[in-house]
């Protein structure tokens, strides 16, 4: 991403920023935004009272405060993707929030600095959606979708010396989506003005078409935006690359020729550069600074990383020139209990689960990304498939992006490129999900003018789409199209494909779709798809999916023992709202359970089966299911260990219950027949001992390593009575920027600080001192509490609480208390 320079704060609405010179300032429009529910046309002219709207801070998600309902885009349609045959009532498929409707946004502003001869431009990170942009009564543009961000020229609408008037209307329609989408200005609104003379948004092109340990080749392309009959040859660039340190390394400047198409061409030598990679996210930055004469018209910021990306036939993705598989993520764009509204403190908590896990890369599954998201991922090192759209011109959804496709495909897709072709996190770009068209006569036309575009755009990148539809697509010349050949689920053509297609390579472009529940466990232990239970859950013991899709394991032996697959991306990396499959139409059933983590960011079981898998250098030794089973005594209740330890040995209070060791010889080959039905290929992976019977204790598992030496151990112990409550945050030290967040763990614990698996404790919150209580999730899928009350049940004794700073600096205090248990407080500090 660009980080355009020059920012400046006003203290009515936004954040200032340091400014290097007057030549280009951008305001961060959060503040001071009036909002309403429902259409009111009027709202566009200047002088409409909006004195009794709703007072908001944006970026602002109007339909995360509820209430849910099982009325709100009830949905009577088939999913046909999921094997569906007739149309049915599905009251949670979009989270059961009430964002299908009408909302508008106004706000005033004043630029004192503008002056003839100036540009003014709006930019929208994402606004949900068909967004219509008014200014001073005037309609200025429109983008009609939601994830895409999207920028405009409105010069000529400002009359200097006076307030400016911003009115955004905003529709969401009726099912229009597939998951919860959010609503409103969820994303960040920017105000930037520029000298007549100006390098324009997304305008430089950075790449490195060589890059070698001695050193690297930097190419920079850099447009800029002049009066029509100017001579070019009077504009300069001088461009100075800083290194990870920001420390100038070197400058160098050119001056345009009439030759050039006012676009300027440099490129510069960096010796020993410092690679980016998910393990060394190292940023240089670009700092192009534009002269007419000698007049300064312009400071641009560029931040990019050096690297190389290659897809090589047979062998597999290659990064820096060594050999990398994917163990991805997909995820949707909600923020659990925060909705859609764009969080930076947010979004890097999940970053650093994910890569705690292992994980070393995220598909924006199915939409573009907040830049907050791109920006993360460069600076902490995870890779990122950016995608685009869930429909192309056949309908999934009746009023989905299939409306839009004809006119707005290439035009969305563009942004899209322009914004993130900089990012070095960025690494392939992803064009469809499941695309109905996979199996229309003009499908394979439409991937290549979407791919075509991709390549005009960013030659740099290989391009890829989610496909579902198996060996036809691989028939039809569909998939043998693509750059890279991205199977969702559909393990069984993996071979197949391979020995079809020219590109000799598959990846696992959306996988598993494995369900559970945090802290939940069903008996027997048996694997199960698409299994539904009176409580709307699914089993913790990592056995159930669904009628398409697999358990982990499937994916890892494929991954393992297929040399051309270069990795996968699960689904999900965590829950999200909306899709309760396989809870379609049993509500209150309305958010996910395909999450490795929960709603509420806290890691179910499978968290550590995957980075007992993925992440090597961390040692991994969890053991499920709890040990508190009143009633269950004497009953067959099995233990799994989730380990990157060879082998095991179980105790039940202090009784050998058999040492277990991973099956490496149960290869893909091996276990082909009966991987549909039996738990064959989880030995590989993980230790189970399905014969247990249940005594209240202590579960006490020793890790041996490769040698036969025990190296490791961990205990899990029946709980006795619920006795107080445990915090944890994520941070104790806070910025006081009026949006920092902390993440709080809220436990159940008995007397010895063992949690209470079982505890259904109503907890209430209190914040006192420069913070404010924002939202709590308890990761349980039929919850319907509100998550911006400050009190919540704990689900599976546990819930997250989430503390907001102020713009204050001070200490701030966090209580829970709930009746019959000792509550307790964390202090945190906001500066």
């Amino acid at each position: 991403m660009k980080k355009v320079g020059l920012l400046i704060l006003f203290t009515w609405a936004i954040c200032l920023f340091v400014v290097s010179a007057q030549v280009r300032t951008e305001f961060l429009l959060e503040k001071n935004w009036k909002f309403t529910r429902g259409d009111t046309p009027d709202a566009a002219l200047t002088g409409f009272d909006d004195s009794r709207w709703q007072a908001v801070t944006v970026p602002h998600d109007w339909a995360i405060y509820g209430p849910f309902s099982p009325y709100n885009d009830r949905q009577e349609v088939a999913i046909t993707q999921d094997g569906q045959q007739e149309a049915f009532g599905q009251s949670g498929r979009t989270g059961g929030l009430p964002f299908v409707g009408v909302g508008w946004y106004r706000t005033r502003f004043d630029l004192p600095d503008f002056t003839s001869g100036k540009k003014v431009f709006l930019l929208f990170d994402g606004a949900m959606s068909y967004a219509k942009v008014y200014v001073n009564g005037y309609e200025a543009g429109y983008w009609p979708y939601g994830y895409n961000s999207f920028y405009l020229d409105i010069t000529k609408f400002i009359k200097p010396g006076e307030l400016t008037t911003l009115a955004v209307r905003l529709e969401n329609l009726p099912e229009s989506s597939r998951w919860y989408p959010g609503a409103g200005l969820y994303r960040n609104v920017h105000l930037i003005v520029t000298e007549d003379v100006h390098i324009p948004l997304w305008g430089t092109v950075v790449t490195t078409p060589v890059v070698k340990k001695e050193f690297a080749r930097v190419v920079l392309k850099t447009p800029i935006v002049c009066p029509e009959k100017s001579d070019p040859t009077q504009y300069s660039l001088l461009t100075e690359i800083r290194n990870p340190n920001g420390m100038k390394l070197l400058e160098t400047r050119t001056r345009l020729s009439a030759f050039d198409m006012n676009e300027f061409t440099q490129e510069v030598i960096i010796q020993m550069p410092r690679l980016w990679s998910p393990e060394t996210p190292e940023l240089y930055t670009a700092v192009s600074r534009l002269y007419a004469g000698e007049t300064l018209k312009d400071e641009y910021t560029t931040t990019f990383g050096i690297r190389s990306i290659e897809i090589i036939p047979d062998k597999g993705f290659f990064l820096n020139g060594e050999k990398l598989k994917f163990k991805g993520v997909c995820n949707h764009h909600d923020l659990g209990p925060l909705g859609a509204a764009v969080n930076d403190a947010a979004i890097r908590r999940q970053v650093r689960i994910l890569k705690e896990m292992g994980c070393n890369a995220i598909r924006t599954s199915h939409n573009m990304p907040a830049p907050e998201l791109v920006k993360a991922c460069d600076e902490m090192g995870l890779m990122v498939m950016a995608e685009t759209f869930d429909e192309w011109a056949t309908a999934k959804c009746k009023n989905g992006y299939n409306l839009l496709f004809d006119e707005w495909a290439e035009k969305d897709l563009v942004n899209l490129i322009r914004h993130y072709r900089n990012n070095p996190s960025v690494v392939m770009w992803c064009i469809g999900n499941e695309v109905p068209d996979q199996r229309t006569e003009n499908g394979v036309k439409l991937a290549r003018f979407l791919q075509d575009i991709c390549h005009r755009e960013d030659p740099t990148r290989p391009v890829t789409q989610g496909m579902d539809h198996g060996m036809a697509v691989v028939n039809n010349n569909f998939a043998a199209l693509m750059d890279v050949v991205g199977f969702n689920y559909r393990l069984f053509v993996y071979q197949d494909a391979y020995r079809k297609l020219p590109q000799q390579i598959i990846l696992g472009a959306e996988t598993a779709s494995t369900v559970s529940s945090r802290g939940v466990y069903k008996f027997p232990v048996v694997r199960k798809a698409m299994a539904k239970y009176d409580d709307h859950q699914s089993t913790g013991y990592d056995v159930e999916h669904c009628s398409w899709s697999n358990l982990p394991e499937d994916d890892f032996v494929h991954q393992e023992d297929l040399p051309y697959t270069i990795g996968e991306f699960v689904w999900t990396g965590f829950d999200y709202l909306g899709e309760p499959t396989p809870y379609y139409s049993d509500w209150p059933s309305h958010s996910s359970l395909f999450g490795i983590i929960d709603l509420a960011g806290i890691p179910k079981d499978r968290y550590y089966l995957y980075r007992s898998h993925w992440n090597k250098t961390a040692k991994t030794l969890h053991i499920l299911p709890h040990w508190t089973w009143p009633g269950r005594e004497g009953e067959v209740t099995p233990v799994f260990v989730y380990t990157n330890y060879p082998a095991a040995e179980l105790f039940i209070n202090g009784v050998s219950q058999g040492k277990r060791t991973k099956d490496t010889s149960l290869t893909l080959q091996r276990t082909a027949t009966d991987s549909t039905t039996s738990l064959e290929r989880q030995k590989r992976y993980r230790l189970m001992w399905m014969d247990t019977r249940y005594t209240p204790g202590t579960l006490k598992v020793v890790a041996y390593d490769k040698d036969g030496q025990a190296v490791a151990e961990q205990e899990v112990h029946t709980a006795g009575k619920p006795h107080h409550i445990e915090l944890t945050a994520d941070r104790n030290h806070l910025t006081a920027n009026g949006k920092d967040l902390s993440f709080i763990n809220v436990r159940v614990v008995d007397k010895e600080g063992n949690l209470c698996p079982g505890a259904a404790h109503l907890i209430k919150f209190n914040v006192r001192g420069a913070g404010a209580y924002r939202a709590a999730a308890n990761g349980n899928p039929v919850s319907l509490e509100s998550f911006q009350k400050p009190q919540m049940q704990v689900f599976s004794g546990q819930l997250t609480a989430i503390v907001q700073t102020t713009e204050q600096r001070g200490p701030i205090v966090f209580e829970a208390s709930a009746a019959g248990i000792a509550k307790a407080e964390i202090n945190l500090l906001s500066e």
